[in-house]
């Protein structure tokens, strides 16, 4: 995302050259450079993460009723070998999902852990189904699971776990996901009338370097990825595209 940006100013900045709008066409060209050294050398990914994270970095012990569920995202899926196993970022989301049913069993309270995720990378096999395997194996039994495979995106994670919820009446809810995926998370669940506690299953930072750093880049990406998720959702409810929101 920010390359292709980059590279539209880039271009726009030459052809403004050519039609002789020298100066500020020069401009144009000097505000690529510059954006693509503030977002690989680390300034810009850090600001953009701190607006995500920051509320979240800090993890408090679940205060657990007689009811409860953990709604665990989906972070995709990938192929090794001819196993399909979860994606980079979902072993902390899954490893914290673990924990906290682990936990909720200790206290000796009724808990489920709803995975949403479908199969949006066509991999054959829906995340929610490659991630409840793992989850068994860290000690929470497939009785105790609920799995949502058709969601292709976040506001569907939170538009099809809705009935899901409804139909186990938790008497409190956590939703577990990346640190910089919560912000957008929560807003999309609240839209469908859910507040659940967040906790985060990772967190990212980016690292100040004066040599540009391709991992600097990658986090730019996944953090304008969420602001852009954010702001199509205000936009959305201005033009009335969004489904009706449930109180």
């Amino acid at each position: 995302m920010i390359l292709g940006m980059c590279a539209v100013l880039l271009i726009v900045g030459l052809l403004l050259r050519r039609w002789r709008w020298r100066r500020t066409g020069a401009s144009v060209l000097w505000l690529s450079v510059l954006l693509l050294l503030l977002a690989a050398c680390g300034p810009l990914p850090r600001w953009l993460l701190s607006g995500l994270q920051a509320p979240y970095a800090t993890r408090t012990a679940a205060d657990w009723a007689q009811r409860n569920a953990i709604v665990l995202l989906g972070a995709g899926t990938e192929r090794a070998g001819a196993d399909l196993e979860p994606g980079l970022f979902a072993y902390g989301r899954i490893s914290v999902a673990a924990e906290l049913y682990r936990s909720c069993h200790t206290a000796e309270r009724d808990c489920k852990v709803l995975i949403s995720g479908g199969d949006p990378q066509k991999h054959g096999i829906a995340e929610a189904v490659v991630y409840g395997k793992e989850l068994e194996r860290l000690g929470v039994p497939a009785s105790d699971q609920i799995i949502e495979s058709k969601s292709l995106s976040t506001w569907q994670n939170a538009q099809f776990s809705r009935p899901l919820l409804d139909g186990y009446q938790p008497e409190r809810t956590w939703l577990v996901s990346s640190g910089l995926h919560l912000r957008r998370s929560l807003i999309y669940f609240a839209h469908f009338g859910m507040h659940p506690e967040p906790v985060r299953g990772d967190f990212v930072a980016a690292t100040l370097d004066a040599w540009p750093s391709a991992w600097n880049l990658a986090l730019t990406d996944a953090a304008l990825h969420e602001h852009v998720g954010i702001w199509r959702y205000d936009v959305y409810n201005v033009l009335g595209w969004n489904a009706p929101a449930i109180k």
